[in-house]
């Protein structure tokens, strides 16, 4: 008799090895990606957007995710933020086609069912006299604004952890006043590979001297787990210089009233997160090819352009850096088991002029080059677990712990929802 999916994942989880990379179907198996959908994005906080991406009362935002869960994002006229099951409630036809768009209403392209901003239901046509409107409004979906970073959970009952996450980081992200900033690039970049190696990739930078000559000019490979082994001395004195250097840095930002340090929550909680922030090479400025500012006008109330980068990682879909200049906002969105989009924006102030205060090519080039890089590397990974020679290989204790942690925080989750 075959096991059924539950049994088989079960089996998958109890054979994991730790420090080690998954089975290969974690990666290629139907099932398991349909495990995932329900348990790991269907049961937690998962980051969909900021809030400049729909800045005025009506505008709109649809996010889809893995086949599996259509979600609508609607700024009211309070000048809140509500999410929905983008799905009507007569035939269940889909609401909303468009990524991004303003309406004064919504309603149904099928049947015209109309529904206002608090997703009421308004007007359904021709339905009998003892039809009740109050009784078929649209499904609410639980959102939580992160100093203007979006998340949504499409649980009933969402985990409870939210407001811890939001102690820690939400006095990081304030000085950058990400609600007054405005979109200036949005790019898309669809990965060939399952949405797992793309948050592997995101969490080490063992890889990143070799493959990102543009970001390695202003990101230092230390800052993201990286310890060198005992034997190579020249390493360690670098990594000790460089040490120095987030000492020093850390302790001038935290005396300004910026907290700087690691906090590292990444597994062992079910809002698994990670934040720091670090000193950056050259000028020291941002994340661009001459390490300088890419805007003049830096964000907030923030005067010194020498801010470094503030990390913020949240599982299981999302990486940012804010900068005195700007802010690069990312979300891994699973398409299929083979496929992940990842949205990444350049943020900027609001009164930020194009070709007066900023070059958009300038500012988006390092990560432009750098995500087309891991989407190649991604895809490698991902070409070698579909083969079968494909067998889990050990991870790096060196710079690949915080890897082992996502992938902990992964088995973590299934299991827990397994245990149930």
């Amino acid at each position: 008799m075959l096991d059924s999916p539950a049994t088989s994942l079960q089996r998958l989880i109890a054979q994991r090895k730790p420090g080690y990379s998954l089975d290969a179907a974690f990666y290629t198996s139907p099932e398991v990606f349909a495990a995932d959908m329900d348990i790991i994005f269907g049961k937690h906080w998962i980051y969909v957007g900021c809030e400049p991406d729909i800045p005025e009362a009506g505008d709109t935002m649809t996010v889809d995710i893995g086949g599996r869960h259509a979600i609508l994002l609607v700024r009211h006229d309070d000048d809140s933020v509500k999410a929905y099951h983008n799905v009507c409630r007569h035939r269940g036809a889909r609401l909303v086609d468009d990524y991004k768009g303003a309406v004064g209403n919504l309603v149904c392209p099928y049947h015209q069912w109309t529904y206002n901003l608090d997703g009421e239901l308004m007007f359904a046509e021709h339905m009998a006299p003892d039809f009740d409107k109050s009784c078929h409004g649209l499904k609410k979906v639980h959102l939580r604004s992160l100093g203007g970073l979006l998340f949504v959970c499409l649980a009933d009952e969402p985990p409870g952890d939210f407001d811890e996450l939001v102690a820690a980081i939400e006095p990081r992200i304030a000085p950058h006043d990400l609600r007054n900033t405005k979109i200036a690039k949005e790019i898309e970049i669809i990965e060939p590979g399952n949405w797992k190696l793309t948050l592997e990739n995101n969490r080490e930078c063992y890889h990143c001297v070799g493959t990102h000559p543009e970001l390695t000019i202003s990101l230092f490979e230390y800052g993201f787990g990286f310890a060198p082994n005992s034997g190579d001395d020249a390493r360690q004195e670098l990594t000790a210089r460089y040490e120095a250097l987030v000492t020093e840095m850390q302790g001038k930002w935290e005396a300004c009233g910026l907290p700087s340090k690691e906090i590292e929550k990444l597994d062992g909680r079910v809002t698994g997160y990670r934040t720091e922030r670090l000193p950056l090479d050259g000028a020291g400025e941002s994340q661009t090819m001459d390490t300088k500012v890419a805007s003049k006008k830096l964000l907030g109330s923030l005067t010194d352009k020498k801010m470094g980068g503030l990390s913020i990682w949240t599982q299981p879909n999302s990486w940012h850096h804010f900068m005195s200049d700007h802010i690069v906002t990312f979300t891994a969105i699973p398409l299929d088991e083979h496929r992940t989009l990842v949205r990444t924006k350049w943020l900027v102030h609001k009164d930020a002029v194009e070709g007066v205060d900023y070059d958009v090519e300038h500012l988006v080039k390092v990560w432009v080059e750098t995500n087309a890089q891991d989407s190649a590397l991604v895809g490698r990974a991902h070409a070698g677990a579909r083969m079968s020679g494909y067998q889990p290989g050990p991870y790096s204790p060196y710079t690949e712990g915080l890897v082992e942690k996502f992938c902990r925080w992964y088995i973590e989750r299934l299991s827990a929802h397994l245990a149930e």
